[in-house]
Parts: structure tokens; sequence; C-alpha cells
């Protein structure tokens, strides 16, 4: 029989075409396109609110978690990423007070999953989760555990107030107060002529930024979030040492607060006050001065109001917040009718502030500011923003890592504090309770 040339044709084509496809499936560019996704940094974010471990990858992760009992712990099984020296070296990133954690270890449990597991120091109710890369980050798994007894912020500023009660028995311009767990208020005399605050006032700092966020970065490497946090400590201080005043902080040390629980916080205690504390940046090093900004129900007031604003409410995306837990309250656009009084008080109070500042600091503009910060929208507590100064300013950076300084921004704003409540003493406050 005779061989048909076409079809010997045909099949050599066909070795031949299965041959280089072999080939293609050794090349080093399929080996790339199977390669596990890799954990490229581990941080841990310890507070007593909650302590937050955060993952780093180059790739999306695939994960799931339960709980176990006797002793408790949280397990997270990741699919699909290689073991690493970083994850090798979760175990030595605990700090042994961490208030949550106990002990944290990873290990391979089966082919293609690493195990991590969280041993606990109580009850807890975990948030696990995945960020999209945004700024500096890549991918993020985020592992937020909350203790199901957290500390409660207002039992700890009654035990607060009622300390405070007893040192005033003893000033001529206060009568004898008896301590009242239920309503701990001051009552003071009032001297002639001058409206003096006649109860205890609460006022909430809240340093910006935190944990994941490190706000602005100025040029000689100084965070947003450490400065706000120190000015905030320090003015906390001057707040505690007035007989007739208490301050809380909505962050205490280096972690990050979504803004919709920092405005709960404030609601939370109570507040008659709300400061946010910032430390601003701007795309030219030259940019200096103090500002001080409330919230607006018209748009901003200026062009860098709005980007502020803007860059502000977009720190939930960089600091990392579980959408699916997220409260709808800052969602809102329609603002309740009592938004406009509480934002003509925070423009009286914005006044007094922006007026101290200035005589410490350029004032980068010599009027208070308006614009959609979601951190000040809380509809019953008057609430400003201070920008204490310009970190891409190299000079203004210096002075606010300078203890000096930072103590004169304390001081400048509880004067404006002062004078604030001087001209428009607080009205009587509700029964303390629980608010959600």
């Amino acid at each position: 029989m005779s061989r048909r040339p076409g079809l010997s044709l045909g099949r050599r084509q066909l070795l031949r075409y299965a041959g280089a496809s072999l080939i293609l499936s050794v090349t080093p560019l399929a080996g790339a396109a199977a390669k596990l996704p890799a954990v490229l940094a581990v941080r841990i974010w310890p507070a007593a609110d909650y302590t937050r471990v955060t993952l780093e990858c180059d790739a999306p992760l695939k994960f799931s978690h339960f709980l176990v009992d006797s002793p408790d712990r949280l397990v997270v099984d990741i699919e699909g990423v290689e073991f690493n020296s970083v994850l090798d070296s979760l175990a030595r990133k605990l700090a042994t007070d961490d208030p949550n954690i106990k002990l944290l270890r990873a290990g391979r449990f089966k082919p293609g999953v690493v195990r991590l597991v969280m041993e606990l120091k109580a009850k807890v109710n975990p948030q696990v989760f995945t960020l999209a890369p945004v700024g500096e980050y890549g991918h993020r798994l985020v592992l937020d555990v909350y203790p199901v007894n957290p500390p409660d912020p207002l039992m700890a500023l009654l035990e607060g107030r009622e300390e405070a009660v007893e040192p005033l028995k003893n000033e001529q311009d206060f009568p004898t107060a008896e301590k009242k767990p239920e309503a701990p208020e001051v009552q003071t005399a009032k001297k002639s002529g001058k409206p003096v605050v006649d109860r205890l006032v609460t006022i909430t700092l809240d340093p910006g930024h935190g944990g994941e966020d490190p706000g602005a970065v100025g040029k000689g490497g100084t965070y947003e979030k450490n400065v706000t946090l120190e000015v905030a400590k320090r003015l906390k201080r001057r707040i505690d040492a007035e007989p007739n005043m208490r301050a809380v902080l909505t962050r205490d040390s280096d972690y990050f607060v979504p803004l919709n629980v920092r405005v709960q916080k404030a609601r939370r205690v109570q507040s008659d006050l709300f400061l946010s504390i910032h430390a601003d940046a701007w795309i030219k090093p030259d940019a200096r001065g103090s500002s001080v900004f409330v919230l607006s129900e018209r748009g901003a007031s200026s062009t860098q109001a709005r980007l502020l604003a803007q860059r502000e409410n977009d720190a939930d995306l960089v600091g990392g917040v579980n959408i699916r837990s997220r409260d709808p309250f800052l969602a809102r656009t329609l603002l309740d009718l009592s938004q406009t009084a509480t934002i003509n008080d925070s423009l009286k109070l914005g006044k007094y502030l922006l007026g101290e500042l200035g005589s410490i600091n350029t004032l980068h503009k010599n009027h208070v500011e308006q614009a959609g910060f979601a951190v000040l929208k809380a509809p019953d507590i008057p609430s400003a923003l201070i920008e204490t100064a310009f970190i891409s300013n190299p000079e203004e950076e210096r002075r606010l890592n300078d203890d000096a300084y930072q103590e004169k921004l304390a001081e400048a704003i509880i004067r404006g504090i002062r004078q604030y409540f001087i001209k428009h003493p607080p009205g009587p406050k509700a029964r303390p309770s629980v608010i959600g």
C-alpha cells in the first residue's frame, strides 16, 4: 500500500507542535504563573480595645477561620500560600503584655494550607477580612480580636470623676460635693458677673490616624499619628488638671480606630466637646501655619478644605475597616435638624481655638474653615478638627517634634476651650446611660 504524503506531513507537524507545547509547559514563564502567594510582612497592633494582626501579601488570599475552646483560640487556615520566614517569625512579633493574645504561631497544616493559631487571654469576637491594595500597602489579611467584655469608657470616666470631686471640697469657690456614681456632677457657685461651668464637663480628644494608618509623613520621617498622640496626651493632662473638666482619648496608643467608632466613643461618654488633632500636609513644602475646621452642611469653604476632608475621610481605607461591620451612622447624606445648632456651636468653638493658636504659630487661614469631615458628624456634640501645623514643611516638622512646642500647642488649645465655656456654659446633662 502506498503512503499518503499529506497524512505523513500532518503527523510530523502534530508531533512538532506537541513537543513545543511540552517545552512551553516547563519554561520559567509557566513556572512563575504557578508561584504561590507569599506573606511579605506581619504587623501586630495591641490595644485594650482590640488587637489587630495584619498579614501583607503579594496576592489575594483564600482563608477560613473558627474558634476553639479550652483554651480559647482563634484558628485561621490560609490556602495556597507558601510558608516562609515571615510566617515563621510570627510568634516573636507578639508582645508579652498584649491585652488580648497570649500566644501566636503559624505552621504547615497540610499540603497547600498554612494554619495560624492564636491563643487568647479571654473570649473574643473576631473579625477576619481582607483589604485591597491602597497607598503603600498591598493585599492585606486582617485579624481583629475584640474582647467579649471590653473596657467600659463610661465607667472609667465615672470613676475618674468620683476621684476628682474630693479635692474640690477645700476650694473656696466650690461647695461641698457628695459623690454620686450614677450622676457625678460638680456644682459650683457663680462669681458675680461671670458665667462659669456649673458641672464637670467631658471633652473627647481624638488623636488622628494610628496603627496601619500613619497619616501624613514629613520629609524627616515624622509620622503624623505619633505627633497627634503626643499632643493629645499633653492636652489631656492639662484638661484633667482643671477642676471642672475631664478628657477622654479615642486612642491612647498606636492602633487604628475607625472614624465612626471615634464618634461613638464621644457619644458614649456624653462628651460636651470633640476635638480631632492632626498635622497637615500639602504638595508644596512651603505651606505653613495652623488651621481649624468644622463640619459643613453645604460643601467645603475652599478647595484645600475639600481635599483635606477627602484625605481624612479616606483614613478608613488605609487603616483598614471591615466594611461588613460598618455602622451606617456616617453614611447618612442628610443631617438631622440638631446638626445645624451643633455646627453653629462648633464655629464659635473654632473661633476661640484659632485665636489662641495664632498666638503661638502662623495661621494658615485667619478664619475657621468648613468641609464634610466624617469624624465631625456627631449630631449633638460641638466638634472641631485642629491642624496643628504642616508636617510637610521641614521647619514646622521640626517644631512638631519639639517637646516645648507640643506643650505650647496644648496650652493654646486649652485656653481656647476655657474661653468657649466661659461664653457658652454647658447646659444640664442627662443621666449617664449606655449609648450603642
